[in-house]
């Protein structure tokens, strides 16, 4: 299962609420990605995951992309936005997806009031109408359910990389300017120190009972830490959580 069908998996598994007023608040939130595409002459994709939709936006810098549709809005039955993905180095877009998915994870363990704090930030290649590729600046939002956390839109955009940044890819927290490189922090707290241990043991294929004799504690502990790895990793089972694991670079 690749990083798409893990993200497709964890955002349609999400609990969105039929109560509230989404069409309204959508419009809200249309009215943002269609400004900062004026503002910054940016490409701004919003993706709604409850309904599997993006609505794209243009600004002047689709003429650089050889994309003749400033100003205009699109509106595609997917949130995966293939226009532009088409346009991405194809070494770039694999790794961007990884990104999205360690991204997601990283936003979902964080606590509901700081989730809006951050966004994600990386350096791609893209493809110019010369056929050249040409530095692009992506960055990437996610939109929350206020009263349940939900991750309900996202919010890409696409401008020229006007100046480098320090890493390929960073999270960074607008609130206080806090940087971190997506490829190297550790802070992300997916999993603990010991839930890795664990896993790495379930990885090796030991039993509870052995991993509980490795690591001199109850067979108990093991089992509420396999399940605490499983809800975090939002899968099913131990043989999906090896393999996100191994996504992520958690072990």
């Amino acid at each position: 299962m690749d990083a798409i069908d893990r993200l497709n998996k964890a955002f349609f598994a999400q609990d969105f609420m039929d109560e509230l007023p989404y069409a309204e608040l959508l419009d809200k939130y249309k009215e943002i990605a269609r400004n900062y595409a004026r503002m910054e002459n940016a490409v701004a994709v919003l993706s709604d995951l409850r309904m599997n939709a993006s609505y794209l936006y243009y600004g002047n810098f689709t003429r650089m992309l050889g994309i003749d549709k400033c100003g205009d809005e699109d509106r595609v039955s997917s949130i995966w936005e293939k226009e532009i993905f088409r346009l991405i180095h194809p070494d770039d877009l694999a790794g961007k997806h990884l990104q999205e998915l360690y991204f997601f994870h990283f936003i979902k363990c964080l606590p509901k009031g700081k989730r809006s704090d951050y966004y994600l930030t990386s350096k791609l290649r893209m493809k110019g109408g010369t056929n050249n590729y040409i530095p692009v600046l992506h960055r990437m939002f996610y939109i929350s359910i206020p009263s349940n956390g939900t991750l309900w839109l996202a919010l890409c955009l696409y401008s020229p990389l006007l100046f480098d940044i320090p890493a390929k890819c960073m999270i960074v927290n607008s609130a206080n300017g806090q940087l971190m490189e997506l490829d190297r922090q550790e802070s992300t707290k997916i999993l603990s120190g010991r839930e890795k241990q664990v896993l790495n043991f379930v990885d090796k294929g030991l039993t509870s009972k052995e991993i509980a004799e490795a690591l001199s504690i109850s067979i108990n502990t093991v089992s509420r830490h396999r399940q605490e790895i499983l809800g975090k990793l939002r899968v099913k089972n131990s043989i999906e959580a090896c393999r996100i694991a191994k996504e992520l670079k958690l072990i």
